[in-house]
């Protein structure tokens, strides 16, 4: 099985299998959990001309209610087989602190889970738990009680927006991410901030020829040497100063040919060296993160998914605390960008959402990033393989279902459930998704428009279809269904007649009946080559800026 997986469910239910995740076995955990900010976070689609689209699906609604699931967590916690005394007593005094409430469900159901993240966790791995101002004093006192309070690290402070109007307190413009390491024997490789624009002009305050900005830098060392830096240099004989230079004479004179040495104007002055600021790695890491830049409406790596955050800023926190070939692994990975982060570095990396949804919008992302197979180059589970654990996910669930069967076929899902936390706003007019292709030089895509049914169908069901269609005006319809069709079905696709492709000089089906056993065993749709359906993901080329054109953050 390949070592990248996508695990569909509940992640306090994966990470306590031992099978999938044995004690000390991720050298990285980035986890970006829902703040309990008390709304919902919903996918907003737009069509091809850019205006928004009148369906939404609500990915995720990150209110926390207490109930019994979240009073036997705390029960867990405190006397049953995953609890321990320093957790349970801690997490038996914030209730007493905060009350039997949203934010104390909240917090159990983070405790439990941030738990099992440690014991996961290499003695040479660090945790960074991203979080808002409203919960991280909380989750400091639990992260504090779970790892010690001496394997805090630091409280990044991320600006993540640039101004943010309250009429009657400061505008909040900063999330914090909370670092912990597992043991002092944890993994650094030291990363480097741009200079500020005051920095280079208060200190680059020399101009070269060409009017670019340097400073001037010592060219010798205290003490003096027997070898070549100690030789005369230029008249200038460095060892009866008490001093030695930095490089050979060999090397000096590169220097000096190449224009990278100054020299004073004053007869015995000290030549020194010019200093560019791009010769310079920049300043040492610090606590306060102001260079990554918010994603904003027309970034390219924007996908309209919430909470996304930028690649840049999980690329600084892997690059940071692990090396090619460690082990990443993000329980909220929501459209994962920590997992583009992580393979884009050379990493492995793991996996864990709740919805279909987000696990679908992984695969077309790391399809279009990097070109990788869901079967040969990772692993999905917890996914269905069969009709038989299909038709279960359709009974527990027919938004999760449409959503995965939607994601067979490469279709963007529109609208879901009303008044869910799997929810839309406005009509889907009988679409649950669309394909968009183009076959002409307009420029302009056209649609397949797919419908999806996870009960009993009838012919009815594919006159609708074309009917909705000729509203649509779409080019064509796939009709993708669980149970088999009837023979009247076919005999309706059949007289809906075939859409002709001018690019293509071929006719394809107008409306196609395709079963989910039949996508299973790897069946596709006939029409023209899709060039992408949701908003698509550049290909990541090696040593290459990444961009990046699928979903994010407010």
């Amino acid at each position: 099985m390949p070592a990248n997986k996508l695990y569909y469910g509940d992640n306090l239910d994966i990470l306590r299998s031992r099978t999938y995740f044995p004690d000390a076995c991720v050298d990285l955990i980035y986890l970006d959990p829902p703040f309990n900010s008390n709304r919902n976070y919903n996918v907003l689609f737009k069509d091809e001309s850019g205006k928004q689209a009148e369906s939404q699906i609500t990915a995720f609604e990150d209110t926390w209610h207490w109930g019994s699931i979240a009073e036997q967590t705390f029960n867990e916690l405190i006397v049953g087989d995953h609890a321990s005394e320093r957790v349970g007593k801690t997490i038996a005094a914030l209730r007493e602190i905060v009350g039997t409430n949203q934010v104390m469900a909240y917090l159990v159901m983070m405790t439990a889970r941030l738990v099992e993240l440690h014991r996961v966790l290499k003695p040479t791995g660090s945790l960074y738990l991203h979080c808002d101002p409203t919960a991280s004093h909380y989750l400091k006192v639990i992260l504090d009680s779970i790892f010690g309070n001496d394997k805090f690290l630091s409280e990044i402070i991320w600006k993540r927006t640039s101004a943010h109007s309250s009429a009657k307190r400061p505008g909040p413009i900063h999330d914090v991410i909370l670092m912990y390491v597992k043991s002092e024997n944890y993994t650094w490789n030291q990363q480097f901030m741009p200079y500020e624009a005051e920095y280079i002009d208060m200190f680059f305050d020399q101009n070269d020829q060409n009017g670019k900005a340097y400073k001037r830098a010592d060219l010798t060392g205290a003490g003096t040497r027997n070898g070549e830096t100690g030789l005369i240099w230029r008249g200038i004989d460095i060892t009866a100063k008490g001093r030695h230079w930095a490089y050979p004479p060999s090397k000096l004179d590169e220097l000096d040919k190449a224009g990278k040495i100054h020299w004073p104007k004053k007869e015995d002055g000290m030549p020194r060296l010019k200093v560019y600021p791009e010769d310079n790695e920049g300043v040492p890491l610090q606590d306060v993160w102001t260079d990554i830049r918010p994603l904003h409406n027309l970034s390219l790596e924007r996908m309209n998914y919430p909470t996304q955050k930028p690649v840049s800023l999980l690329e600084r926190i892997i690059s940071a605390s692990s090396n090619p070939g460690d082990i990443v692994l993000d329980p909220f990975c929501g459209c994962g960008t920590a997992i583009a982060a992580a393979q884009k570095l050379g990493r492995s990396w793991l996996g864990i959402d709740v919805t279909h949804l987000s696990i679908a919008l992984q695969k077309y992302r790391l399809k279009d990033m990097f070109n990788l197979d869901p079967i040969k180059d990772y692993a999905v589970i917890g996914e269905p393989e069969d009709v038989g654990s299909a038709r279960q996910l359709a009974n527990d669930d027919r938004y999760q279902f449409q959503w995965w069967a939607l994601s067979l076929l490469r279709a963007k899902p529109l609208g879901g459930q009303e008044g869910s936390k799997q929810g839309k706003k406005g009509s889907d007019k009988g679409i649950d998704g669309v394909i968009n292709f183009l076959d002409d030089n307009s420029g302009k895509p056209k649609r397949v428009l797919v419908q999806v049914k996870s009960g009993k169908v009838k012919s009815g069901d594919i006159r609708d279809l074309v009917g909705t269609l000729q509203r649509e005006q779409a080019a064509m319809g796939i009709f993708l269904t669980l149970e088999p069709p009837s023979r009247d079905m076919t005999t309706e696709a059949v007289t809906a007649g075939f859409y002709h492709s001018d690019g293509w000089h071929t006719d394809f089906p107008r409306l196609q009946i395709i079963t989910v056993e039949e996508l299973l065993h790897g069946k596709t749709v006939k029409m023209p080559p899709a060039f992408g359906t949701f908003k698509q993901a550049d290909k990541v080329k090696p040593d290459a800026p990444q961009t990046l054109n699928m979903f994010d953050d407010e």
